[in-house]
């Protein structure tokens, strides 16, 4: 069987498909790091590009990177920041209450478990003198606590400072020379096959830049959604917790289940009654029927013209492949596949091997 030239150009660009997604498998913890430094890159560009324009060649390109890494490291440790008014709540609140919860809780279990027959013995008041002397000594910040999880846990904690260091760092250098790699890039693009990935590369900018807006609103949206419910509920705590949760979002599912946990962790403390679990079962229930069944389809995958079910395959998928970082890039790589779909599918209704 004879093969076509454009037949054996495609398979050629299979091959090299195939190999480059197990070289990513394969060393996805180390380019981890990398692969986040170039998303916020392409992200940023823009910004930085526009700062530059600004100065009218007054300003060095490195002071314009400089201030947009500033302010994005200014937002993100804003979104943490958020976390600390709601434990310096409710850390005096836990020392206050769990006396009051170990009680009801006694109080309850002890009729239930005799009316079953069981001889359980529940030393529920020691337990509530140990964690309330933990909590008073604050031995649970102590240093002996922290040492012992970083031996524990020290692999983790060393990727963790390492990814703490290397992002901003790779940041730093492809704000500094975006334009030079992607024309690096390009240059290896044989001059026939030029046209064709410049409409390419035009096409998945524009779907790409109408993902990341469509993701800033459904995060705005959220923040406020969530911060109202809990407000509604009489939660002190409902905007430092709703609008953490709402613009944590950009991390699929684990900013939704820390908001949740904290939200909890509030209602709990504050309300000491089965309120809390209504409150975070409706508010947060149905946040995320509205996130994930409206307004992520509509105004991220609608935009980027993947369905519903598509958007829920490629987290999934993407997760499963590359792990943390594969969740971060799923629905942007799908998009440029996406494009990449519609693209061979054009061609090939357009050739003979379809009309025969």
């Amino acid at each position: 069987m004879q093969f076509t030239p454009t037949q054996k150009r495609a398979a050629t660009w299979l091959g090299i498909a195939l190999l480059a997604v197990l070289v990513l498998r394969a060393l996805g913890p180390v380019l981890a790091p990398f692969v986040v430094a170039a998303v916020l890159a392409y992200a940023l560009t823009p910004l930085v590009d526009r700062l530059d324009d600004m100065g009218r060649g007054r300003m060095p390109r490195v002071l314009a990177v400089v201030l947009v890494e500033l302010i994005v490291l200014l937002a993100l440790v804003s979104l943490v920041l958020l976390i600390v008014p709601v434990l310096v709540k409710e850390l005096p609140l836990m020392r206050e209450q769990l006396p009051v919860l170990f009680d009801r809780l006694h109080a309850a279990l002890s009729p239930l478990l005799a009316e079953f027959g069981l001889k359980i013995s529940l030393d529920l008041q020691s337990l509530r003198a140990q964690l309330v002397d933990y909590l008073s000594t604050g031995s649970g910040l102590g240093l002996g606590s922290i040492w012992s999880s970083v031996k524990m846990g020290g692999n983790v904690a060393l990727t963790v400072v390492g990814y703490l260091v290397l992002i901003p760092v790779a940041l730093f250098y492809l704000l500094m020379d975006w334009k030079q790699v992607v024309a690096r890039v390009l240059e290896l693009v044989p001059p026939r096959a030029r046209p064709g990935v410049d409409a390419f590369t035009a096409e998945a900018d524009q779907v790409l830049g109408q993902y990341l807006r469509g993701q800033l609103l459904v995060m705005v949206v959220m923040a406020i959604f969530y911060s109202t419910g809990l407000a509604l509920f009489g939660l002190d705590l409902a905007v430092p917790i709703g609008v953490f949760t709402g613009l944590a979002m950009f991390v699929p599912y684990v900013g939704f289940g820390i908001g949740l946990v904290l939200a909890l962790m509030a209602g709990f403390l504050e309300f000491a009654s089965i309120k809390a679990l209504v409150m975070v079962g409706v508010v947060y229930g149905s946040g995320q029927v509205i996130e994930g069944f409206y307004l992520t389809p509509r105004f991220v995958g609608e935009r980027i013209g993947l369905h519903p079910l598509a958007v829920i395959f490629a987290l999934l998928a993407f997760g499963q492949l590359f792990g943390f970082v594969g969740v971060l890039v799923a629905l942007p790589a799908s998009a440029v596949l996406l494009v990449a779909v519609r693209r061979a599918r054009s061609g090939y209704l357009a050739s003979q091997l379809y009309h025969g």
